[in-house]
Order: C-alpha cells, then structure tokens, then sequence
C-alpha cells in the first residue's frame, strides 16, 4: 500500500515538474515569440500610436481649449457622452440600445446635426449619418470619407495649413474595403489628427 502511495505521488509530482514546464514557461514564450513576429508586434501590444497616448483601434474624439477654433478632426458621437458631441468616455464601451423610433434618439440626432452644420459651416442636410449617430461600442477610431471632407475647411482655416495640404492628410488616413469589397472606406480620425499636428510643425 504505502509502495503504491509513493509511486503515485512521484508519478504526480513529475507530471506536475512537466506541465508546470510546458503551461508555465514553454506555451507562455511561445505565444510571446508568435506575438513578435512582423505584422503581429504592433496588435499584440494594443496597437499603440508612436506619439500619441491612445491606441488605433479606439476613437478618441478630442476636445477644443476654444470651440471657435477648433483644429481637431472629430469622430462619431458616443453613447457613453455627457454631451450630444462628446467626448466619449472611454472607459465606456456600448451603445444607447434606443430603437429607430424612439423620441429621444431622433432628438439628439437632429440636435447633433443642427450642431455639426453650425460648427462646420454648412447646411444640415450636407451633414452625413455617421456625423450624427453613436456606433454600437461608441468608440469607433474611424469615421466616413465625408465626414472628413465636412471637416477638411475648418480644420484648414483653423490650422492655417493649405486646403489641399489638409486633403492629401485625409487621403493617406484613408482605408478602403477590407479585401476590395468588404465594409466602406473609413478614416483613421486619431492618426489623422496627428498628422495634422506633425504638419502643423
């Protein structure tokens, strides 16, 4: 009996010297490897943005020290905002759940829209859906080509960077279908933002 005992145990701690090898220090290097790999070392690591404190796969609407010289592209509304225009909190991640009909959505949407058009100068009716509708995490880095292009003027008038200068930004932020067909072109709005600074000098 006791023979049998102890060859158990020793059976048992062996087993447990081999697993706590390969689930403890052999699998974690090996997933540590994989995550170095070229392509991978940017997504394992969140997606950092060199120069920014933020990552880009979350939006980040910035905030204007003065809304009447704005220099900032901005991103969708949030959900998990204060205000109808943000900025997100983005610790939150999730959308309203409000239904089509429901009163208080189309409120804040035509309000936002009455925002937008004033804060870009244009008529409401020029300002685009995504401008004006929280996506479902709220936290959507990108935004639609003509939200961009509502945004280009100001931004140029604000930066004193040349309107084409401010168009060719827009175009290198820019990414099209996922695999040709997939999804709509979307615009990188934090990298934008921070192209526009490195072009601000």
């Amino acid at each position: 009996m006791l023979t049998t005992l102890r060859r158990q145990a020793a059976v048992g701690l062996r087993l447990l010297l081999v697993m706590t090898v390969l689930c403890g220090i052999v699998y974690p290097l090996t997933v540590w490897g994989v995550s170095r790999l070229p392509g991978l070392s940017d997504r394992a690591e969140g997606s950092v943005l060199p120069g920014a404190s933020g990552s880009s796969l979350i939006g980040i609407d910035p905030v204007a020290a003065d809304p009447a010289a704005d220099p900032y592209f901005h991103t969708r509304p949030s959900a998990s905002s204060e205000g109808l225009l943000g900025p997100a909190d983005t610790t939150t991640s999730g959308g309203s759940n409000k239904g089509g009909f429901d009163e208080e959505l189309l409120a804040s949407v035509h309000q936002r829209r009455d925002l937008i058009a004033a804060r870009e100068g244009v008529a409401p009716a020029a300002v685009p859906a995504d401008a004006v509708t929280a996506s479902a995490s709220g936290l959507d880095p990108g935004i639609s080509p003509e939200y961009a292009a509502l945004q280009v003027a100001r931004v140029a008038r604000v930066t004193g960077l040349p309107l084409r200068q401010v168009e060719d930004l827009v175009a290198g932020a820019t990414d099209g279908r996922v695999l040709g067909f997939l999804g709509e072109p979307r615009v990188a709005v934090t990298e934008l933002n921070l192209a526009v600074r490195d072009a601000r000098g």
